[in-house]
């Protein structure tokens, strides 16, 4: 897959702004479920859009690791979706988000062991059959920890990845804020992915309540956060890099100054690395 730059999330809020301006922003990452529908004003301006920029879909509904059976349904209506838009890539984020048909609407993170890794493999699979095409799987923030797990969360995403030949959205946040509220060294689990998977990454801010914090992607991204970017940077090389934002949504131009600290930064470590190879 091919390197896309650096992109932004597409929130109504900036629709007409960019078509107004066509802002220096390489790509957009849409969710997915925004646009399952029929004609109306989110469709009519995604498909303006399209015509100047690359877009890639980020699902949150697959629930890839519940118990349930596949919603086939809501494939075919991702399917549509993506015959019409042309994406680049989809994506959806390796967790369940409900049972029994019910949807929670949040990210609930997986037991890791070897039943549940077998299972979602199996899923991942079936889905990617469906949709012709490999999709990434997004690791998420986490709250808890299950007792029954086996292996650490990177060698559960790594096993996935290589088993159901997948690729990975490395979000960079979301390992930062697993790794406080679960006391593990970051820098671990970004060497503990394999290279050859990861195909995006996410930036986002969050909320410090102090003795734990939550991804929120309602506030800019915090300088410890740059840092482990840089570091994935200097681990995984050009990749496709987006940010997120999606409470407290500023004007286009602060999101603009933030994804440019992101080039920024990723040019720098570029720059490093020519010059130790060379």
């Amino acid at each position: 897959m091919d390197f896309l730059g650096f992109g932004l999330g597409l929130r109504a809020q900036h629709f007409s702004n960019i078509l107004e301006t066509r802002p220096d922003i390489d790509w957009f990452e849409v969710i997915t479920e925004d646009y399952l529908v029929s004609g109306g004003r989110p469709l009519y301006y995604l498909n303006r859009i399209r015509e100047f920029y690359p877009l890639v879909m980020h699902g949150v509904s697959l629930s890839i690791g519940s118990c349930d059976p596949i919603n086939f349904d809501y494939l075919k209506k991702v399917k549509a979706l993506a015959s019409s838009i042309k994406p680049i890539w989809i994506s959806d984020h390796l967790c369940w988000t409900g049972v029994n048909g019910l949807n929670l609407h949040d990210l609930l993170p997986l037991p890791y062991t070897e039943e549940a890794l077998k299972h979602v493999v199996e899923r991942v699979k079936r889905v990617q059959d469906f949709l012709g095409q490999q999709i990434l799987l997004e690791n998420v923030s986490s709250y808890i920890e299950y007792q029954v797990s086996k292996m650490k969360e990177w060698d559960f995403l790594t096993a996935i990845a290589e088993q159901a030949d997948c690729f990975i959205l490395l979000d960079i946040n979301n390992i930062y804020v697993s790794a406080v509220n679960h006391h593990f060294d970051p820098l671990k689990y970004l060497n503990n992915i394999p290279i050859h998977r990861v195909q995006q990454f996410h930036l986002a801010g969050h909320k410090n309540f102090d003795n734990y914090i939550i991804d929120t992607h309602d506030a800019p991204i915090i300088e410890s956060v740059w840092s482990l970017y840089a570091a994935a940077v200097r681990r995984f090389g050009k990749i496709s890099t987006m940010i997120e934002r999606d409470d407290n949504i500023p004007e286009l131009p602060e999101l603009l100054a933030e994804l440019q600290q992101a080039k920024q930064i990723a040019k720098t470590v570029w720059k490093e690395e020519n010059a130790t190879i060379s």
